[in-house]
């Protein structure tokens, strides 16, 4: 068994090192099992040290010239050589635990792909409100955060991976299309929520209510259309870092 561990990457050179380290130590219990792994890190036309980090980290620099994040995650996973692929954004530290959850259900060999819930590192209220919310969400709709998704190599490559229409939310338009792939082989969608995902609350830093609520009132009253419009979806794109 072969894992490949997938970091798309935009400018990180502050946050991509803490990444790095704590998936190097999480992959502790792949190795326990005697399955092997892969660390690859996608740059996505970054113009800060991402690339040379991410080299000096240990991991495989694989390049992508059009910034969007579908297109960063599929270009990693073109060069993973792993039966599974796990995406992990680059301000997200997933700890040993979360892994071994997922070797679990791997080993089980129902699931056919998966998430976690996610921890926004804040002691802000409505940041802690805003993560229950989503966290609710996810086990209830069997949504995986794009921050961390697992999933058989097979099947991802099956469904064509990440919509590139998207430029925000396809991470819920690729988990539904695993959810209908999974039905249909009478595999599993699981969302772990064990041990959370570590992620970073900068959107909510970065971005004032005001800004977050226009955007997503602009999502539904277009239906969804504004998340193909890489402008419309500027938390993503627009650099703020």
């Amino acid at each position: 068994m072969k894992i490949s561990v997938v970091v798309p990457a935009f400018n990180e050179e502050r946050l991509l090192p803490a990444t790095l380290r704590s998936i190097r130590a999480a992959t502790a219990a792949f190795d326990a099992r005697g399955w092997s792994s892969e660390l690859i890190v996608c740059d996505n036309n970054s113009t800060d040290l991402t690339g040379e980090i991410a080299r000096a980290g240990g991991a495989e620099v694989v390049f992508e010239p059009v910034n969007q994040i579908a297109r960063a995650r599929n270009t990693g996973a073109a060069s993973a050589g792993g039966d599974w692929l796990v995406f992990v954004d680059a301000d997200s530290q997933p700890s040993a635990e979360l892994f071994e959850d997922v070797a679990g259900v791997i080993e089980r060999g129902r699931c056919l792909a998966g998430g976690s819930t996610v921890a926004l590192d804040s002691d802000r209220l409505d940041v802690r409100l805003f993560a229950a919310l989503w966290n609710a969400l996810s086990r209830l709709c069997r949504w995986g955060a794009g921050s961390f998704v697992f999933c058989e190599a097979a099947a991802f490559r099956d469904i064509g991976g990440f919509s590139q229409a998207f430029y925000a939310g396809e991470e819920i338009d690729l988990f539904r299309r695993l959810k209908r792939l999974a039905r249909s082989r009478g595999r599993s969608i699981a969302i772990l929520h064990r041990h959370p995902l570590a992620t970073s609350d900068r959107k909510m830093r970065l971005y004032s209510w005001r800004e977050q609520l226009a955007f997503v009132l602009k999502t539904s009253l277009s239906g969804g259309r504004t998340l193909r419009d890489k402008t419309a979806c500027f938390p993503w794109y627009d650099g703020r870092r």
